[in-house]
């Protein structure tokens, strides 16, 4: 089981409330049979939008090449309950989100797969997003373990709930390695209930 305890990187910016998991993949993509190759399609129609007008969208912009934190705000991933659309964003690299809010479905589809999502204040957001858009450069430490998120000299506080801090502390948000870690206590239940013994 592989534990999660903090995740460092340069980090990139994506400004918005309710940006919602049609715009983080769209809809034509979810005809994949794998996830590979969703990477390169995340948040594409935003982009093709900004492109047209002129303008560049974070998942465009040269300076956030290989970043690996997200920073959004409020409300990110609401919408449909696609699981691509966090499958879409851990593809194109990223291991952590920070952000004001999150759709819940999103966020458990998020924890199902080891992306951790801290929640900070709204301005603490906003702060964070000014620091990497200021300086992409930067180093970002999203601290699951302390509750923090770090950049240059700052840092501020951050949150999530016990439950889902200690599986990703643990390991534990990993089911299927949980499972096979544990195919022996399986087995042996397997061998007590009786719709499954009678066909053994």
């Amino acid at each position: 089981m592989n534990e999660i305890k903090t995740i460092t990187g340069r980090a990139i910016p994506v400004v918005g409330n309710d940006i919602d998991t049609d715009r983080i993949i769209p809809a034509r993509f979810l005809r994949c049979v794998t996830f590979d190759g969703l990477g390169e399609h995340a948040f594409e129609d935003d982009r093709k939008q900004l492109t047209a007008q002129g303008k560049t969208h974070a998942f465009d912009d040269k300076r956030f090449t290989g970043a690996s934190v997200l920073v959004v705000n409020s409300n990110f991933g609401c919408g449909s309950s696609r699981e691509h659309a966090p499958q879409a964003i851990a593809k194109w690299g990223i291991k952590a989100i920070v952000g004001v809010s999150y759709s819940e479905i999103f966020f458990g589809n998020c924890v199902a797969m080891g992306l951790p999502c801290l929640r900070v204040a709204v301005a603490d957001s906003e702060a964070i997003q000014a620091v990497v858009t200021k300086d992409p450069a930067v180093q970002v430490s999203v601290d699951v373990d302390k509750l923090e998120v770090r950049a240059g000299n700052q840092t501020w506080k951050a949150q999530m709930g016990d439950g889902h801090r200690k599986q990703f502390l643990t390991g534990q948000w990993d089911a299927t390695a949980e499972l096979v870690a544990g195919v022996e206590q399986v087995k042996a239940t397997a061998q007590k209930l009786p719709y499954v013994s009678a066909f053994a």
